[in-house]
């Protein structure tokens, strides 16, 4: 498959390309600076775009199978990753290209909490992030009211860190997948390798899906 990454050098993108090349797809990365791309990535295509620009979500999903979103704003910006959801919305209706987002935890709900969201549980959440997290709801709402773009939406755990590729982990929709101890967790690796098995075999087209340990 020809697949573009925006936000490809960052610590989930990054990781995205990792896997997807070990898969034999063919790469296209895009970052503001294509020339720091190229040094963490030599052998796929690199492309300088800015994911809040339509006019660049729509030229570069042209010609590709499928746009992965990997991208977050700096601390202060959190309201840009709506935006940047809606652009890569806007350019994935015009080509017809399949759109796969990482997104938050956020609206996850707390299992045996009567309905409670992880925005509003401080146990998975610290006050710290909250602001992150509300735009992560934006985001995933953005994606629920473009009925015409062929999306999925991937909630990670509670706690995402770099860590093991094991390849195994669960599935879930729109509930907080936890172990025996209350803990949600999955590697950043791991993350990648699910994604990557949602892009190659989907399961959740206009839905949103999560995974854990």
């Amino acid at each position: 498959m020809r697949i573009a990454v925006f936000g490809a050098t960052g610590s989930v993108g990054s990781r995205i390309v990792q896997e997807a090349l070990s898969r034999g797809h063919e790469i296209t990365g895009v970052a503001r600076n294509a020339a720091h791309l190229r040094e963490l990535f030599p052998s796929i295509h690199a492309e300088a775009g800015d994911v809040s620009q339509p006019a660049d979500a729509e030229r570069i999903s042209a010609g590709h199978d499928v746009v992965i979103s990997a991208t977050r704003p700096g601390t202060g910006q959190e309201t840009a990753l709506v935006d940047a959801a809606r652009s890569l919305l806007a350019g994935a209706q015009r080509t017809g290209t399949r759109l796969v987002l990482v997104g938050g935890a956020a609206s996850l709900r707390v299992p045996d909490t009567d309905g409670l969201q992880v925005i509003d549980d401080p146990r998975y959440l610290a006050p710290a992030y909250r602001a992150i997290a509300a735009a992560c709801i934006g985001q995933l709402e953005a994606c629920r009211e473009h009925r015409a773009v062929d999306w999925t939406y991937l909630s990670p755990p509670a706690r995402l860190a770099p860590g093991e590729r094991t390849g195994t982990y669960r599935l879930g929709s729109d509930e907080l997948l936890v172990d025996a101890a209350g803990h949600s967790a999955i590697s950043i690796e791991d993350l990648a390798a699910a994604l990557m098995d949602e892009v190659e075999h989907p399961r959740h087209r206009q839905r949103r899906f999560t995974v854990a340990y």
